[in-house]
């Protein structure tokens, strides 16, 4: 009965999981989701979590702290305190000058001598139990201010890092959507010339055993023929892989089974947008200038932290408690004895000299501030160099696409002409073979060239941070 409730519980942890992952989508649709699940995402998202936990443990540093403290303490062997004799000694008094005293009228008299030696005495009972508590606050400490305003920074600082996560989890979606687009694409286009090719060589097949074609002709298409067989088992791999790689950046089962309800064509026209070469960058809201500003800003609250150690420092103390004593263990009976005690206190601690030791590391912690101006300033005119790039890019993506396009309705036409002049005699078979390879390259070229517009776009609205993109990732 257990076995079958176990199954039961697996075959609906399975359906549940089944239903989470979809079975069809979009590029948007995929970007969201993957947004949600991918795994990188998540654990960004749990890193702002564990700031927001880390910013209240450091403000709870300076609200008052409550802890107790229990103590039972058995000697086994007490501890044995040496006394001079001499300090029971009855006439210890009147032994000023040592073995004799002069008594005025009467005669000097002997006095027996003072004793000599230690004598061992013990102290206090053999167990005892101190239960206490302890209420503590600090009043002043000037790098607990400090750290407060790290905490804030440290948070912005893990949300920035969950931004540029998302950037790159959208990037990666859109070039994993893309692959397994053109893979899609490859396999549809290497079968459809499969389907020529073979219809070639029946043809040249059949006019050769009738004596009106060579051999040569034969074994020319049947070499293309091998070439893009072979071509097309790689091709269908490649796109198990595509597919694999997808799954993985959407944060499913690598094996799960989706459909792509994007076609590649209608994608890249979307993705070709001038207005974005056109538009200025605002290099501040770039994620990679925003965490460069972040380390500027830890690095003056260093200097700030180092500077607040030459400060007083102030806490008060409430203690309260009791204790019990006894000679065995009697704490639990009604009759125990127990004395309280309380204590309040103050405590100043005035930091006067360090032997430069505070000033040294100030001095340090003011040349790292400048280290971190100096690389915010390279950040900002490296981010400049890295749009100019990536713009060249995204353009030169755009204008390949359209040369491709030609390229390829030119092959086409060129490869068609030759076919139709082989099977008339005007061509050779070898000027067939090349006008084919010649097609099968530009079909190829053509297809990398829309996946180049969609990554050089994402690259770009990655690197800039755009809007739209910033409102959809912050929306998560």
């Amino acid at each position: 009965m257990k076995h079958l409730v176990y199954s039961i519980l697996a075959l609906y942890s399975c359906f549940v999981s089944a239903q989470d992952i979809p079975a069809a989508l979009s590029l948007d649709q995929a970007i969201e989701y993957a947004l949600k699940n991918n795994r990188q995402s998540i654990n960004a998202q749990r890193d702002i979590a564990a700031a927001k936990e880390q910013k209240w443990e450091t403000t709870a540093t300076g609200l008052p702290q409550l802890n107790a403290n229990i103590d039972y303490q058995n000697f086994l062997k007490q501890q044995v305190s040496l006394l001079p004799a001499a300090a029971f000694d009855p006439l210890g008094s009147i032994r000023p000058l040592g073995d004799y005293y002069d008594l005025g009228d009467r005669q000097i008299q002997d006095l027996p001598p003072a004793p000599e030696g230690f004598i061992p005495v013990i102290f206090g009972t053999q167990q005892s139990m101190n239960a206490s508590a302890t209420l503590s606050q600090l009043i002043f400490d000037g790098s607990y201010l400090v750290a407060l305003q790290s905490a804030k920074v440290f948070l912005e600082i893990s949300e920035n890092a969950k931004t540029k996560t998302d950037l790159e989890v959208r990037k990666a979606v859109i070039t994993a959507y893309g692959n397994v687009l053109i893979a899609e694409e490859s396999v549809e286009i290497i079968e459809k010339n499969l389907e020529v090719l073979k219809k070639n060589l029946d043809e040249t097949t059949k006019i050769y055993e009738n004596g009106l074609e060579e051999e040569e002709s034969v074994e020319q298409l049947q070499i293309t023929l091998s070439g893009t067989e072979s071509s097309l088992n790689y091709t269908v791999r490649l796109r198990e892989i595509a597919y694999q790689m997808l799954n993985v950046t959407l944060g499913v089962p690598v094996d799960s089974k989706i459909t792509l309800t994007e076609n590649l064509e209608d994608l890249t026209q979307d993705f070709v947008d001038m207005s974005l070469l056109a538009a200025d960058a605002d290099i501040e809201s770039i994620v990679e200038y925003k965490i460069a500003r972040n380390d500027k800003s830890a690095k003056e609250l260093m200097v700030k932290l180092e500077k607040s150690k030459a400060l007083p420092t102030i806490s008060s103390f409430l203690n309260a408690g009791y204790s019990g004593f006894s000679d065995s263990f009697t704490f639990t009976n009604s009759d125990q004895n127990w004395f309280g005690s309380a204590l309040l206190g103050v405590n100043l601690k005035i930091p006067i000299f360090s032997s430069f030791g505070r000033t040294a590391a100030t001095n340090r912690a003011e040349i790292n501030l400048e280290k971190a101006k100096t690389e915010l300033e390279e950040t900002e005119q490296r981010l400049r160099l890295q749009i100019n790039t990536v713009k060249s890019d995204y353009a030169f993506a755009i204008e390949d696409y359209q040369n491709k396009v030609q390229s390829l309705r030119l092959a086409e036409r060129i490869e068609q002409k030759n076919e139709v002049k082989f099977f008339e005699g005007i061509t050779s078979s070898l000027e067939l073979r090349l006008a084919q390879v010649q097609l099968y390259s530009a079909q190829e070229e053509y297809l990398q060239s829309m996946l180049n517009v969609i990554t050089a776009k994402a690259e770009l609205e990655s690197l800039v941070n755009q809007p739209t993109l910033t409102n959809l990732i912050n929306s998560k």
